[in-house]
Parts: C-alpha cells; structure tokens; sequence
C-alpha cells in the first residue's frame, strides 16, 4: 500500500555527480511528494530549488541532522565514492532504505559490510545502474525469459567512452581521475553497468574473470582509461568486456547475447537500440529490429521505480545482492589484471 506522504532525503556534497539527473528525476517521480535535501556546501541548494520547487520543503548542512530529525524512509545518495560509505552507513543505521550513486565505495569491503547492515535491517541498498530501466532492456530480459534465444552461449560486450574528457585540466582535478576517491577509473565509472546487464539479463553471475587494466592515453591520470576481461558465467556461459575511453566523442557500446537458437543485440546509444535473430517462429532466420518507443530511459524512471518500490513496498529494480555482484565483479577485475591469474568473484546468481 502506498504511504500519504513519500519524504525522500537528498544526501550530497560539492561533488555529488548527475546531480542535475538526480534532481530532475525527483521532480518527475509521483510517488516523492517531498523532498529534503543536505548539502555540507551549499553548492547544490539554489539548482534543487529551480528543479524541484515546492517539493523541497527544507535543507541542511549536515547529513546527520537531516537523518536525525526528519526519519526518511528513502535516503538517495551522491557523492565521492571515497566519502559515500559512512553516510550511507549513517542513512541504514536510521532505518532508511538507500538509492546509490556507484560506486559509493573505494574497496570491496566497504560495500560489503554496508550490504551486510542492510540484510541484516531488511532494508534494501541500491546502485544507480540505470540502464536496467531502459525499454530495450526490459523487452531483450524478457524474450531471454522466454527461452526466444535459446540456452545462452556468450556474451560479447564493450562500453566505449570519449579520451578527450581525459585531456582536460579540469578533469584531472575531479575524483573521478584518482583512484584514492573513485575506487578505479572506465571499469569502476562505465564498465560497470554492462556487468550488470550481462548478470541482470540472463539471470546469472559473474563467478570468475581474467583481466588487465591500463592508461593507455598516457594521460596525468592515476585511473585506468582501458580495461578488458573474460568472464565466467554461473550457467557456464563465457563472455568478454572491453570498457574505456577511446573515441574523440561521445560513446560506442554494445551488448551482443549469442544463444543456442539466435542472439540479441543491445546498443544504447546507436538506433536501432536492439536488434535479434531467432532460429524459430513466424520471423525465423531474419534480422528483426525493436521499434517499440525507447523512451522513458535512464535515471527518471530508475529513480522513479526505486521510489515507488519504497513507497509501495514491493520490488525494488535492482536489490542489495545485484549491486554487490557489480562491484564483486568489479574488483575481481582489478584483482586479476593485478595478480595475473583468474579472480573467484562470489557473486550470487538472481534469478530471472
């Protein structure tokens, strides 16, 4: 049953990141009927009022004031992965539920304790990997369901973003471009949500990997802007990734699922968004294209399903386990291409 009134807390600071997403998403989300913000800095105060006018019913500069007098039910987090696991800590301690920015960690062992407090409160602890919203998802997850493609064989991803973000003065300032803050780098950043659509679409996890990391741009960064893998699936299915900054602009990417009777392929950013080829029924042996809209996609909806979940008390779209297999992954990656030899990554499987 839904509650009266939805309060959903808004923790950040100066370097919050998709902050304008975020806002815009909470603005959108029927189910948020208030929202209260914290900002240490100040830096966000004046856009969340642009976005969200009425709905901002008050701020603050301190993030355990706001959890001590207004008892949100839903804490949405953005901030530096190296300063994210004690507030987010802070928020499952409150007894509130928590919507992630990723990596919200610099170790794996951060976010595993963090998941053990939320199991531990029945409380569910979210990533923001909000691809899984996008309507070329939901309808390739639900022919994968169906058996459409048969019994998964491999899956061929890569995620390419622009090197010249990398070139920038600026950037090299940010947290993003120093592993101390952000954990890693395109792997960690990017890679990441292909990880999880790799596990999330067929219903399985990523139990072992290879990898090597890189700066192949040579550019006065501490983070990798190359990363590549193979994977093992849970079902036996093996896979490869091929996550970084490599083109001038803009991003390449592209998620190819091979299946004992066709395959699908997934391109977020290119049109046709999913193309498929099945070995069956009445379209059999031809290219078939989604020409459903593709819209919604990305944060708004991710965030409105999050929030209606809470509101709702039903399921989640991605629970506390999926966001650690993403992670589990992850540094499993790092831990290969550091040691040289396969990596065991005790990811869970979630069922379709």
């Amino acid at each position: 049953m839904k509650v009266e009134s939805m309060k959903v807390a808004f923790l950040t600071h100066a370097e919050g990141a998709h902050m304008g997403a975020y806002l815009g998403a909470l603005a959108a989300a029927s189910d948020c009927d208030e929202v209260v913000l914290a900002d240490p800095s100040g830096r966000w105060v004046d856009d969340a009022k642009k976005v969200l006018g009425d709905k901002l019913t008050k701020t603050y500069t301190d993030h355990a004031k706001l959890l001590a007098v207004e008892t949100p039910k839903l804490c949405m987090v953005s901030m530096e992965a190296k300063h994210a696991p004690p507030v987010i800590e802070a928020c499952l301690e409150s007894g509130a539920h928590v919507f992630s920015e990723k990596p919200a960690c610099v170790s794996l062992n951060q976010f595993e304790r963090l998941a053990q407090i939320a199991d531990s409160k029945h409380l569910h602890l979210m990533l923001a990997l909000a691809n899984r919203s996008n309507p070329e998802t939901i309808a390739a997850r639900r022919m994968i369901r169906k058996g459409r493609i048969g019994k998964i064989l491999s899956i061929d991803m890569h995620i390419v973003a622009d090197q010249t973000r990398l070139t920038r003065p600026a950037y090299h300032k940010t947290w993003y471009a120093d592993k101390t803050r952000a954990g890693g780098g395109h792997l960690i950043w990017l890679g990441i949500h292909w990880l999880d659509l790799a596990m999330h679409l067929t219903g399985t996890a990523i139990t072992q990997t290879t990898g090597a990391i890189g700066n192949v741009g040579g550019q006065p960064i501490n983070t990798e802007d190359s990363a590549v893998a193979t994977l093992r699936f849970s079902n036996g299915t093996l896979g490869t990734l091929n996550s970084g900054y490599y083109r001038d602009t803009s991003y390449h990417t592209q998620i190819r699922i091979w299946g004992s009777k066709g395959w699908i392929n997934l391109d977020s950013i290119g049109s046709p968004k999913m193309t498929w080829y099945e070995t069956e029924g009445p379209k059999a042996k031809q290219v078939q294209t989604f020409d459903e809209p593709t819209d919604p996609r990305g944060y708004s909806p991710f965030v409105a399903r999050a929030i209606s979940a809470i509101a709702k008390e039903t399921t989640p779209p991605i629970s506390t386990q999926d966001s650690l297999n993403a992670l589990r992954v992850v540094f499993g990656i790092y831990a290969a291409a550091e040691s040289g030899t396969a990596t065991q990554t005790n990811a869970v499987p979630v069922p379709l």
